[in-house]
């Protein structure tokens, strides 16, 4: 039993000092009062992702950018954006023929790399925001 520095409270007696941590249930933390026995919930503190970053993570999985590439670049772990990916059944598609490369520039890079006619036509490419900086996407046939 130890006891708790934040404002819990048991709904049956009142009690607001001591409780044990009694598992999660529908993404809450679980507690029992040390005084009546009594289970109860709370919202279950944890670090929140920013949303942002799991739409990011998500859409850089779906252009083909590996797990470990996209916690490289967005700082947010690798294991997080597989639990990301199953969340929301998202499926990359197979990728036989082309393959994605990527470049990180700022804006002035990203205006002068725009500007060449040779590094807009011939592939594929997509560009989005990550923070300050943007990701060039490009996608190139394999030479067999």
């Amino acid at each position: 039993m130890h006891s708790q520095t934040t404002e819990l409270q048991c709904p049956s007696c009142s009690n607001k000092d001591k409780f044990t941590k009694s598992g999660i249930l529908n993404e809450r933390q679980r507690y029992k009062c040390g005084l009546c026995g009594y289970h109860f919930t709370v919202l279950k503190a944890g670090k929140q992702i920013d949303q942002y970053y799991v739409i990011k993570a998500l859409q850089l999985y779906m252009e083909g950018v590996s797990y470990r590439e996209i916690e490289r670049l967005l700082g947010v772990s690798h294991v997080s954006v597989i639990n990301w990916v199953r969340k929301y059944g998202i499926k990359a598609p197979q990728q036989n023929e082309y393959h994605p490369t990527y470049k990180i520039l700022n804006h002035a890079e990203l205006a002068a790399f725009m500007a060449k006619p040779e590094n807009t036509k011939g592939f594929g490419m997509i560009i989005t925001e990550i923070g300050d900086k943007y990701m060039l996407i490009k996608w190139e046939r394999f030479r067999h």
